[in-house]
């Protein structure tokens, strides 16, 4: 199976050993990986912040790339939201570009959606001596669906202890451009999050989107909490988080 990832600027930008992990784990699925090279944001910040135009374009240029591959997978529910429910609402109106919007659509797949329901693997190749407890992302858990996908592979690693934090299914407060402009009731929002986290006492937090991961690192590491670790389930799945 020819899959290409789509790495996304976070990770690409503050976070590349995700973007390496989600490489190993497909590979270890048996896929045949591509990253094309010329991939750049998804267009989600373009279109969140009302500049249609630029989103159109960045919809066209990523569609543009990611055509030819039997699927595209994405180690982030946001910006599989954006490619999968936005990009064929974006280019409705576009005889050209509707149609190649609706079939890349329908081969994106956010990483753990993958891993869960497409190309299982047959053997994690993760050991993780601790115990982690999982953040659902909004868009990954809204937009997509995604919910015990997660679960189920974290609780393949070996070694691995999942303890539910309550509350879990709430917004971390990051939601992009919201947290810039809305700088007090994110901060609430977050310390929430922060304040659900330690109840269970887990050894790290972990999630699928880069975004919320490091609000929530930002927030523990404010309040004085430099033990709880923050790990993409990339990174975990894969062996590269391992306590």
């Amino acid at each position: 199976m020819r899959v290409a990832l789509y790495v996304t600027c976070l990770v690409d930008l503050m976070r590349p050993s995700v973007g390496f992990a989600a490489l190993r784990l497909l590979e270890a699925a048996g896929a045949e990986v591509f990253v094309p090279e010329g991939q750049t944001c998804c267009g989600q910040p373009a279109w969140n912040g009302g500049n249609r135009a630029l989103a159109v374009d960045l919809a066209k240029k990523a569609i543009g790339e990611l055509e030819g591959y039997d699927y595209v997978v994405i180690p982030s529910g946001s910006c599989a939201d954006q490619i999968r429910n936005v990009y064929p609402q974006l280019l409705a109106d576009d005889a050209h570009w509707a149609p190649r919007a609706t079939a890349l659509a329908g081969r994106a797949r956010e990483l753990t959606e993958f891993l869960a329901e497409v190309m299982p693997l047959t053997q994690m190749p993760a050991e993780f001596a601790g115990s982690v407890t999982y953040h659902d992302s909004c868009k990954g858990l809204r937009g997509l669906g995604i919910k015990q996908q997660p679960r189920d592979l974290l609780l393949q690693v070996r070694g691995l202890s999942l303890q539910e934090m309550p509350d879990c299914e709430e917004c971390c407060g990051f939601g992009g451009a919201f947290s810039v402009k809305y700088g007090e009731v994110s901060t609430q929002i977050v310390d929430r999050k922060c304040a659900s986290i330690a109840t269970v006492g887990a050894d790290a937090v972990v999630g699928g989107d880069l975004g919320c991961l490091m609000n929530i690192e930002g927030r523990l590491r404010r309040r004085g909490d430099e033990k709880t670790r923050v790990l993409h389930i990339a990174e975990v799945l894969a062996g590269g988080g391992g306590a």
